[in-house]
């Protein structure tokens, strides 16, 4: 009878939610824009704490672009907007490598905010099927999935209706947030999360805590039950990685009590864990097993105490060097302000040696949210791309984007200038899976401190950056590379 009951609440919801105005729209736009989104006021002269051209925000959703090299075309999906600039649009395109060209986008949903935090993942199935899932923020607002009609195709998606398991019993799944989608060849996926369904904040009775987990599924569509990987004080945010088919990864810091205060400005402290078999057990980086969730901040996933150091955490990226050994890349600072007061902003490998943990500073920069990307390559060189120049609008989120190269696992570093006299910053750029020399980074650009239009950009391996077209009157175009910026 419970099986029944929540049969038929499946096939009611899904047709109370196609009965609505249409989420699916398989349209195609005339050009790239990218989504202009600012947070949390700050009433001085950097006017937010973090804003501008988030079209590829946040580090914490991934993978948003991947290579194909069955069809030798880097797919990728970004958070567009129409031309007010007042809504989210889902977007999905790809950079051909043969031809050097791009398409026109397709627009497959409106998500009805302006919220970055909504913007869209993407995954793409062992029979070249694409996979966008449509993140929440917290329980504001519903999620979807959607997956292409055809393999290795962005023309058109259908949408889909996932489950997944509550007391023994299949429910609809319409809502996640903070979205990590990983594929094993023949294992299916394993989507890291988060949920905001645990207590409230002390003070704070509209905040509920956020809780880091995990979820398998076979086919996409019917996933396994949510599990917590850890549940400390007022949550956390997690970054994942892959290596090979072998593991999954995650790094993630965490917000402490703060009574009468927003805890997730104080996010702090840098843990990793990993799984060899699909979430089914966990282990600290030596190979050790561990019992999950995590309930306290002092445990053995810890990698590196910086809440007694009183500094901040952002994480930016994870990554593996050729032994399979974690490396994560992360900003420290003194506080969640914007500005000089809390810098200087330590960009940060905490890289796993195969007996120990080793901090390994690289840089400075400007801003929290100044976030790139770490590369690992086969021959054992370290690359990472982030805009770790000052920018137009110093110490707001973003700069210069630079390429930095290590030869001896971090040691020392060499810098390369991909932009400079720029009109505006760039921000959030972004690694691929199975990523091609020709299509390396991915990011956007925006006004640090009022909104403005937003351009999108790439960069291959050796440091040109092209443009994706903000109009177009054919059906494809070549991107336009831009001048080498000046040392």
């Amino acid at each position: 009878m419970k099986r029944a009951i929540c049969l038929l609440l499946i096939l009611i919801t899904a047709c109370n939610l196609q009965a609505q105005e249409p989420l699916t729209l398989n349209i195609k736009d005339d050009g790239y824009r990218g989504l202009w989104y600012s947070n949390q006021p700050s009433n001085d002269k950097y006017v937010y704490k973090y804003s501008g051209g988030l079209a590829t925000y946040p580090a914490n959703h991934y993978p948003i672009s991947v290579y194909a090299k069955e069809v030798d075309k880097t797919f990728f999906c970004y958070g567009g907007t129409d031309k007010s600039g007042n809504t989210l649009l889902h977007v999905v395109s790809y950079y051909d490598h043969k031809t050097k060209q791009v398409p026109k986008p397709t627009v497959v949903l409106d998500k009805k905010t302006n919220n970055a935090h909504n913007n869209p993942v993407m995954n793409i199935d062992d029979e070249g099927y694409i996979w966008i899932f449509s993140t929440a923020h917290a329980d504001h607002m519903p999620a979807y999935i959607h997956k292409s009609v055809k393999p290795y195709d962005i023309n058109e998606f259908k949408r889909i209706f996932p489950t997944k398991i509550v007391d023994g019993e299949k429910v609809p799944m319409n809502n996640f947030s903070y979205l990590q989608t990983w594929r094993q060849k023949g294992k299916g996926f394993l989507n890291l999360f988060t949920h905001y369904d645990r207590k409230v904040i002390p003070n704070q009775p509209s905040k509920p805590r956020r809780s880091i987990g995990y979820m398998t599924s076979k086919d996409g569509v019917d996933y396994s039950e949510w599990k917590d990987i850890a549940i400390i004080e007022e949550g956390h945010y997690q970054t994942s990685g892959g290596y090979l088919d072998q593991k999954i990864g995650t790094s993630f810091n965490f917000h402490p009590i703060k009574e009468g205060e927003n805890g997730l400005n104080y996010r702090t402290n840098l843990y990793y864990l990993e799984t060899k078999d699909m979430g089914r057990t966990w282990n600290i980086a030596d190979g050790s097993t561990i019992a999950l969730p995590l309930t306290e901040s002092r445990n053995k996933a810890l990698v590196k105490d910086y809440q007694s150091l009183g500094l901040n955490v952002y994480i930016n990226d994870l990554a593996y060097d050729k032994k399979g050994n974690p490396v994560i890349l992360y900003v420290t600072s003194k506080g969640f302000q914007s500005g000089p007061e809390q810098g200087p902003r330590k960009w940060t490998i905490a890289r796993y040696t195969g007996s120990s943990w080793e901090i390994i500073p690289v840089t400075t920069s400007g801003s929290n949210y100044d976030m790139g990307s770490l590369y690992i390559d086969e021959k054992g060189v370290w690359r990472i791309v982030g805009p770790t120049t000052s920018g137009p609008q110093a110490y707001n989120t973003g700069g210069e984007m630079v390429l930095w190269t290590s030869k001896n696992e971090g040691k020392t570093w060499k810098s390369k200038a991909l932009t400079s006299n720029s009109q505006f910053n760039h921000s959030y750029a972004r690694r691929p899976v199975n990523v091609h020399n020709g299509f390396y980074a991915f990011w956007a650009d925006g006004h640090g401190r009022q909104k403005s239009e937003s351009r999108l950009y790439f960069s291959d391996k050796r440091g040109n950056v092209y443009r994706l077209p903000e109009q177009m009157t054919t059906d494809f175009a070549k991107p336009e590379k831009l001048k080498k910026a000046k040392r």
